[in-house]
């Protein structure tokens, strides 16, 4: 018997192929992450979508006119579990984006990274204004980013391990996202494209690909079926949210590119994705991105639908940083980038500032919309409320409120109580089938549009007020009306006043 006896090698490294996942350290940051917006949830106001989304919450079902159910089953639950306030709706967003901040690093390990890139894969993708703009409000976005940056960890592992029966994991997360957000839709072309073209095509000869094919169809197959029962109304909202082809959209496509994750962070993806690009291995997922760029521009959609390739590329990019920050300098260089980058980030995306900070007049005005959209809904209601309480108490019986878009009457719906008024209802998107008002509703007090467009309806509509805002805000100076009369039975005339589309 030999005098040394061979110790096995059981590092991770050996077992796995991978570095040793440090979870607790990644976790910490995850944790810090989602504690950091939990603070910050309930300032300023709620956004307008939220208001939306809340109603719907109340008015379950298999799809909406402008979304999938996912959404407001999240409001239902939230406000089942946490109550009916700003911090409660928000509280699935952070915990959401702490985990996709958890699999960012683990795409870094994945990738040969170790301790440290996973580390720095975790902070880098918190510092950046996808993930924090994902992790602030109530919206599809939310959970479509922690589905997109899981699908690509799924991917990748399959890449390097071979073992296709990832491709049912990926079906099943696929699935869950088309209950969100129809756009994962995108994601899955370009990953296919990007596999066709870089390879390895062998993974695609797999019959776990149609097994993951069929979850996912099964899991999305109730949004489906609405979809194509009411006659596929998700074209309609996508072609209302798509623009033309030119030199102009192909320009501020590119400067959303660098905005999605942050200027002082793009040096960090685009490394990531020549990386990707260098090793024939994960070649698809760089494919994949130019993919769709190519198609997102040609349709005309929005830069930042990129963002959660562009969060891939972020985490793939700190692999080889790490070898970068041997030195001193190097260290204190990209500890400033990130710093900075989430600055700005935050600055743009979560309420770190006094909302005044985001007037007309502030050098702040031109990046606060995700700001303002969250300020002056209960000062709306307040004029709303002004109006109501001068009429005569004959009327007051009789009066229902209408907002003309769904931010409007969620506002009115969430704020109304408190000062007494009446339910109101909107003809907006899937809001029209949230019902409309009795038939002894004889008076309405309607904001957000003109009274030439209501006029037809009604034997006398007048301008009660105009809205007036301390902040800027899209309501500024629209009139609020008093219309009396219907010209018809509400069952009737509310089919004329639906409409749909964006606002």
């Amino acid at each position: 018997m030999s005098a040394t006896t061979a110790i096995p090698d059981t590092s991770a490294e050996a077992v796995t192929g991978i570095p040793r996942f440090h979870w607790r350290a990644v976790l910490g940051v995850s944790v810090a992450l989602t504690a950091g917006l939990l603070a910050l949830a309930s300032r300023y106001g709620y956004y307008m979508d939220e208001l939306y989304f809340r109603v719907a919450g109340r008015n379950l079902a298999w799809g909406y006119i402008d979304q999938p159910p996912l959404v407001p089953l999240l409001s239902r639950v939230q406000t089942f579990l946490f109550g009916d306030t700003l911090f409660a709706i928000r509280v699935i967003p952070a915990l959401l984006t702490g985990l996709s901040v958890f699999v960012a690093a683990l795409i870094a390990r994945e990738l040969g990274g170790g301790g440290r890139a996973q580390v720095l894969a975790s902070i880098a993708a918190s510092a950046s204004l996808a993930t924090m703009a994902a992790g602030h409000v109530l919206h599809p976005t939310a959970v479509d980013h922690v589905v997109w940056v899981t699908v690509c960890w799924l991917l990748i592992r399959l890449l390097r391990t071979r073992d296709t029966r990832l491709w049912l994991a990926i079906g099943a997360v696929v699935g869950v996202g088309m209950l969100a957000k129809y756009l994962v839709v995108l994601l899955v072309i370009g990953l296919f494209a990007g596999l066709l073209i870089a390879g390895p095509r062998q993974v695609l000869r797999s019959r776990h690909l149609l097994g993951g094919l069929a979850v996912g169809l099964v899991i999305a197959a109730p949004v489906l079926i609405w979809q194509g029962a009411n006659g596929w109304p998700q074209f309609s909202m996508a072609s209302e949210l798509s623009g033309s082809f030119g030199l102009d959209t192909a320009i501020g496509f590119a400067i959303g590119q660098l905005i999605m994750i942050g200027l002082f962070l793009t040096p960090l993806w685009v490394t990531g994705l020549v990386w990707l690009f260098r090793r024939p291995a994960y070649r698809s997922l760089g494919v994949a991105y130019l993919v769709l760029v190519v198609l997102l521009i040609a349709i005309g959609g929005f830069a930042r639908y990129t963002e959660g390739l562009l969060t891939v590329s972020l985490a793939a990019g700190c692999v080889p940083a790490v070898a970068w920050l041997k030195s001193l300098p190097r260290r204190v260089l990209m500890t400033v980038a990130i710093v900075a980058n989430a600055i700005l980030a935050a600055v743009m995306s979560v309420p770190v500032l006094p909302i005044d900070a985001y007037g007309a007049d502030s050098p702040l005005g031109g990046v606060g919309d995700a700001q303002l959209g969250q300020a002056g809904w209960d000062r709306l209601t307040d004029q709303v409320a002004d109006v109501y309480l001068s009429l005569p108490e004959s009327d007051r019986a009789h009066t229902a409120l209408l907002g003309w878009n769904y931010a409007e009457a969620g506002a009115l719906d969430r704020y109304g109580p408190a000062s007494g008024l009446p339910a109101a209802y909107s003809p907006h998107n899937s809001y029209y089938d949230f019902g409309f008002p009795a038939q002894d509703k004889t008076v309405v007090i309607a904001v957000g549009t003109d009274a030439a467009t209501l006029a037809p309806h009604f034997a006398q509509c007048a301008v009660a007020a105009s809205l007036k805002f301390d902040l800027p805000h899209l309501d500024e100076g629209k009139p609020v009306l008093v219309c009396r009369t219907p010209a018809e039975p509400w069952s009737a005339l509310w089919p004329k006043l639906r409409w749909v589309g964006t606002f």
